[in-house]
Order: structure tokens, then C-alpha cells, then sequence
């Protein structure tokens, strides 16, 4: 018995197929090798085409079906993790009415804002548990106010992972879980915020039918039968975001369990049992892939922009030539602080941590006869690892004090340099294993298709690869205050 899982990234999309007994990958592919474009009309803009995503899904699968080492027939259910927060528009024919406005476009910050101060801090907070700031409603309030032909188009609002559960099935479906992350849901009331919904004008029906996120959200249609090759009536049984569902991968499920990520951005994401909020929003709170309104499991959210693509960005522009295991090579050779080189790393987009802040990359103390390529490489790194520090000490005065971060062996948690810089600027040891997104959506569609009994025996057979602990947490210590003021003086 096969599951198949499917990760709509942000550079590409992973595809993954899973026997459910051994939970052991059959075979995986991802496409497109190199990162696919996101498209930036203006400043702090940020779109990706959702026909683009479904192009890539085929092309993905088709890699993975071109190997022979499964028989299509052979998949039993699938699911699907996605980028969060980006919105998705179609018609009454499903058609597609514009690019998706994705997790890292700003544009919606100031109607956010406004929205925040019209509904009372305190209602937001209390009911929404975060601010509406820059999520999915405040995106599709700025169609509605800033592209009216559209907005009046609108039969269904989607995520990006709902768009490919359409694509599949023909069925549009939401969940409270995704609903949270849009910063639609009421936990007060267990139900769609009708304060929000009246203050920005939108009708209850844009909103798809609610089903648990383990669940049927539709069944293959003949004519993606015939198209992929998968059974006709093959259930999508799950669907989650990104984040969620690294940490459920992760076996993150139960209140103190925290996992992490360092991809294009970074996450922090913590389990707890409480409607608890960050007074300024800037960690984020959302219904986790378990939540019940019996058994609350919210996940804590900790999201910086630029951290991978940082890495990335350094990488073109200082080793175009250099494979980013040189990269981490040569960077190892300088000594921690990397010479009082300071790097802030918050070029893609406004930080939530940040309060919404654009603050940018900056680059500060280079000394042009001592500075090397290999300085910059090692400062990059800490300046990301500085960033996840800064992110995990409000998450502590939030009342959430990890003792192990949970990881998968997988972008910068590859680099033994940013391994050695988390550990000893946050202090908590990190946990790796081999996990992938694809992997986790896979499993997740057999606990939704009842293949495994409960989420936990989805991942019994996950093993720990490595513990990294802290050693020279006094030397990264003052490097990491140093960098701190320079970020403060950026945002007084």
C-alpha cells in the first residue's frame, strides 16, 4: 500500500511516494531542479503563478513514475503540504483569476494594521489570537479594495495547497486549521470570525466546505486518472501547511514539542494547549494539524523571510562557482563573530517578528583588507543563526522554553557552521532527522485515510540521526549582542 505526498514549496515542488508499512520513502523527486521565480511588480511584492505549481506537481510525478520502482495503481491515498498564507482566487468553472499573492508579499501590511486597530487589539488577540497583519484576509481585502473586477469574480477562496487538491479532485475544501493561518477562524467562538468578515466586506460563501485536515477532501477524477496514472477515487485525505506539517513529520504533536526549519525562511513552531497570543503579534498562533475544539494543540509560529534565501543570495553573488558545501567549508575556517562582520538577514519582505517592519539586508564593519569571501560566508550564517535567536527569546517571554528543537537534516540544518552557531546562540540542543515535506503529507493522507490509527503510529518508526549541543554558547554570546544593537538601530 502506497501514499503519495506532494509539498508546494516556494523554489519547487517535492513529490514523494511512501509504503505505509515500512513508512519508508519508495521513491521522490522534486521540479524544477533550479528555483522557480517569484514575480515582484513592485517593492515588497511577491506573486507566484498557481498553474506554475500544478505544472510542476505533473512534472514531479512524472520523474518519480519514469524511475519504475512503483506501480501507480499501487497508491492508496494522498496528501498535500503547502506554502502558507498565500491566497488563491478562482470562478464558478474553477478558473483561475489572477497570480497568487503568496506568504512573503507585504502589500497588505497597512490594511492589516488598520483592520487590528478598527476590531480592538484585544478582540483580535483574544478571539483571532494574532493580528489580521499581513495574512491571507488582509490579501484578499486588497483585491477587493485594489482589483474590484476581480474580487467580483470570486467564486472560492483558496491556499495554495487547496488550489492543487482542486486540480486533482474538482473539490474545494478548507479547514480550521487553514482558515487559523488566514487569520479567519474565532477560537472564541469555534467558528468563522464574523467580525472580521463584516469589517472587510467579504461574503461567507468565498469560504470552501470545513473538514478536519485529516479528512476526504475529494477523490481523483477520471480525467487525472488518465492523466497521471492514479486510481480514479483515490482520496486526498490531508492537507496542511508547511509549517504544521514539518512538525507533525517531525512527530510534533503534544504541548512543549517544538520543531524548526531553515528553507527559503526560517521557522520556529511550538506546540501548546493554550489560546495564548504575542501582545505585538510577532510570533503567530495558529490551529495545529491535531487541533479540536476539545483538544486544543495550536502551533506557535515563529517566521523570518530571509534566511535560506540569504544563503542563497550570497551564494550567486560571492561563489557563484562554489557548492554550498565549500561555501560552509570555507565559512568554518573563520573564527566565530567572523571579525566583527555583522549581517542582518531580513531582505525578503516585512518580518512579523519585526512587527511588520521592512528592515532589509545590511552589512556592517567590513574592513576591505581583512574581509574575505569566506568572512562573508560565516557571517551570513550567524546573522541567520542571530535571527532565530532574537525569534526564540520572544517565544520565551511568550511562556514557550524549548529543552530540544526538533530538525530535519535538510538547507542550512545541512551546514555543520549553522548547526554550531543555532545551538549555541539560542543555547538549545537540535535534534535532526531525515524528514521532507512530501514525506510528511504522505503520512499524513494515511492518517487521514484510518491506514494508521492515530498520528503517532504514522511515525513510530521515525529514528533520531544526531543531537547537537551547545559547547561555546560565551563565545557566540558577544558576537550576537553586537549584532543585536545594530539591529535595534535599525528599528528606532
Amino acid at each position: 500500500m502506497l501514499l503519495l505526498g506532494i509539498d508546494i514549496g516556494t523554489s519547487s515542488i517535492k513529490v514523494a511516494v511512501v509504503d505505509a508499512e515500512t513508512q519508508q520513502v519508495v521513491i521522490s523527486a522534486q521540479y524544477p531542479e533550479e528555483e522557480s521565480a517569484i514575480t515582484a511588480k513592485q517593492a515588497g511584492w511577491a506573486e507566484q503563478s498557481p498553474e506554475m505549481w500544478w505544472e510542476h506537481v505533473q512534472q514531479a510525478f512524472q520523474k518519480c513514475k519514469a524511475m519504475g520502482e512503483f506501480s501507480t495503481q499501487d497508491i492508496s491515498s494522498i496528501g498535500i503540504a503547502y506554502q502558507m498564507h498565500g491566497l488563491v482566487l478562482v470562478d464558478k468553472e474553477q478558473k483561475l483569476l489572477r497570480d497568487s499573492i503568496i506568504w512573503c508579499d507585504s502589500r497588505a501590511v497597512e490594511l492589516g494594521n488598520a483592520a487590528f486597530e478598527a476590531l480592538g487589539e484585544t478582540h483580535c488577540l483574544s478571539h483571532l489570537l494574532n493580528s489580521p497583519g499581513n495574512f491571507t484576509a488582509s490579501k484578499l481585502a486588497w483585491v477587493k479594495q485594489n482589483e474590484p473586477a476581480i474580487y467580483a469574480q470570486i467564486d472560492k477562496i483558496m491556499l495554495p495547497g487547496d488550489f492543487i487538491a482542486m486540480k486533482l479532485t474538482s473539490a474545494i475544501t478548507t479547514s480550521i486549521s487553514a482558515l487559523s493561518e488566514g487569520i479567519f477562524w474565532d477560537f472564541k467562538t469555534n467558528s468563522l470570525s464574523a467580525e472580521l468578515m463584516d469589517y472587510y466586506g467579504f461574503a461567507y460563501d468565498l469560504i470552501p466546505e470545513i473538514k478536519p485536515v485529516f479528512a476526504e477532501h475529494g477523490r481523483v477524477t477520471a480525467e487525472i486518472s488518465q492523466l497521471l496514472g492514479i486510481p480514479a477515487g483515490t482520496p486526498v485525505t490531508y492537507k496542511a501547511g508547511d509549517q504544521p506539517n514539518n512538525a507533525l513529520s517531525l512527530n510534533v504533536l503534544q504541548p512543549g514539542e517544538v520543531a524548526a526549519t531553515a528553507g527559503t525562511s526560517g521557522v520556529i513552531y511550538g506546540l501548546s494547549d493554550q489560546l495564548a497570543y504575542d501582545p505585538q503579534s510577532r510570533v503567530n498562533t495558529f490551529a495545529h494539524v491535531n487541533y479540536t475544539a476539545e483538544e486544543k494543540r495550536l502551533g506557535v509560529l515563529l517566521c523570518i523571510n530571509g534566511t535560506g534565501s540569504l544563503n542563497r543570495w550570497a551564494k550567486n553573488l560571492f561563489g557563484p562557482q562554489t557548492s554550498y558545501a565549500q561555501m560552509n567549508a570555507e565559512g568554518s575556517k573563520i573564527k566565530v563573530g567572523s571579525d566583527s562582520l555583522r549581517i542582518l538577514p531580513f531582505g525578503n519582505g516585512a518580518e512579523r517578528m519585526l512587527e511588520n517592519k521592512l528592515v532589509g539586508v545590511h552589512f556592517q564593519n567590513i574592513d576591505l583588507n581583512l574581509h574575505t569571501q569566506a568572512h562573508i560566508f560565516r557571517a551570513v550564517q550567524e546573522g541567520i543563526a542571530f535571527s532565530f535567536r532574537y525569534g526564540l527569546d520572544i517565544m520565551r517571554s511568550n511562556g514557550l522554553n524549548p529543552t530540544v528543537i526538533r530538525a530535519g537534516r535538510a538547507n542550512l540544518f545541512l551546514s555543520d557552521l549553522f548547526l554550531e552557531a543555532f545551538v549555541n546562540s539560542t543555547g538549545v540542543p537540535v535534534e535532526l532527522y531525515e524528514n521532507d515535506g512530501s514525506v510528511g503529507a504522505a503520512l499524513g493522507s494515511g492518517i487521514g485515510a484510518g491506514i494508521f490509527s492515530t498520528p503517532a503510529e504514522a511515525f513510530s518508526k521515525i529514528k533520531s540521526l544526531q543531537l547537537i549541543e551547545p559547547t561555546i554558547t560565551d563565545a557566540y554570546e558577544p558576537a550576537y549582542q553586537d549584532w543585536l544593537r545594530l539591529l535595534n538601530k535599525q528599528l528606532i
